[in-house]
């Protein structure tokens, strides 16, 4: 299984994520993953640079794949410009770069003041984003009168040699039937090996899976768990609360839900390496191919530090 790492833009500014990539790779890990946002979840994450601006830069500074997880390309950005992008950090990358995709959260996608729709609705966007965005990196003019999409004579002309895999977030049965039908590979952040399973055998096979944690560290567990608290409250929020709430306000209302304990409780906090072994453990034997790490809280060095003398 191999192990990367998770740039959280939502929490650190943009020369703090280039710095992370540059000390991840340093240290051994063999991929990056960088989340796409417009605000952070909550106001005391306090960041949410423009993602596409941070892959430009990734790519002067390290040479190993990077993977949106997750672009949502259905309302905030149109397909066909999603599609421009990402073809351009692919080539920007030498072929290394994924887009990783799926239906988004209101708390980002809401902004210009379109309905958010239904979560089968969305699947549907989805679905067709898709095949416009591998319509326009095949070359030639393309004009698409869809369901939900319309393109007019458009061209994306710089293009990588071979277009961009899209790896496809999926969670509840009709998702995972639609990325295991439409997606070069699978993204989750749960070990779970029975949802893994399904999407294998509704088509996704043997191609890639990517799942993901995040840790704290610090000099103590309790330390780690208070900033753990204060920062990713909202990582306990349950069920479809992610997918509608519409503002950090919102979500640090609802993280009122979430004790300090359900942190401890969920997240792997504090200096020492057992917590990880035992997440890594638990998506290795659920059969995911790749894992990626991300830390909470300003001691990233320290935590980058520990993966590579422990696991990397």
């Amino acid at each position: 299984m191999r192990i990367g790492y998770f740039l959280s833009c939502e929490e650190y500014t943009p020369a703090e994520l280039i710095e992370q990539a540059r000390l991840a790779q340093e240290a051994g890990f063999q991929g990056l993953w960088i989340s796409d946002h417009y605000h952070p979840w909550n106001d005391e994450q306090g960041q949410s640079p423009f993602v596409w601006s941070i892959i430009g830069a990734l790519s002067q500074v390290v040479t190993i794949p990077v993977t949106t997880a997750v672009t949502c390309p259905i309302m905030r950005i149109h397909p066909a410009v999603v599609a421009q992008a990402a073809a351009t950090s692919a080539v920007l990358h030498d072929g290394r770069f994924v887009l990783g995709v799926g239906t988004g959260e209101a708390l980002n996608e809401h902004i210009l003041g379109d309905r958010w729709p239904f979560a089968d609705e969305r699947l549907e966007m989805l679905e067709e984003a898709v095949e416009v965005m591998r319509e326009l990196w095949q070359g030639g003019f393309v004009t698409h009168h869809g369901k939900h999409y319309t393109v007019d004579q458009a061209q994306v002309y710089t293009r990588p040699a071979t277009p961009p895999k899209v790896y496809v977030s999926a969670f509840g049965p009709k998702a995972l039937e639609v990325s295991a039908r439409i997606g070069d590979g699978y993204i989750s952040t749960m070990p779970d090996g029975d949802l893994l399973k399904q999407w294998r055998d509704a088509g996704g096979g043997d191609k890639p899976a990517q799942g993901a944690f995040k840790g704290c560290f610090a000099p103590t567990e309790d330390e780690g768990v208070e900033i753990a608290h204060r920062l990713w409250a909202n990582a306990g929020v349950p069920g479809e609360l992610s997918q509608v709430l519409p503002s950090p306000k919102h979500f640090e209302q609802a993280s009122q839900l979430v004790t300090p304990e359900m942190t401890r409780e969920s997240v792997v906090c504090g200096p020492g390496p057992a917590g990880h072994a035992e997440q890594l453990k638990k998506y290795e034997d659920a059969g995911f191919d790749e894992v990626y790490v991300a830390n909470m809280g300003p001691h990233y060095r320290d935590f980058i530090d520990l993966y590579k003398r422990e696991f990397l």
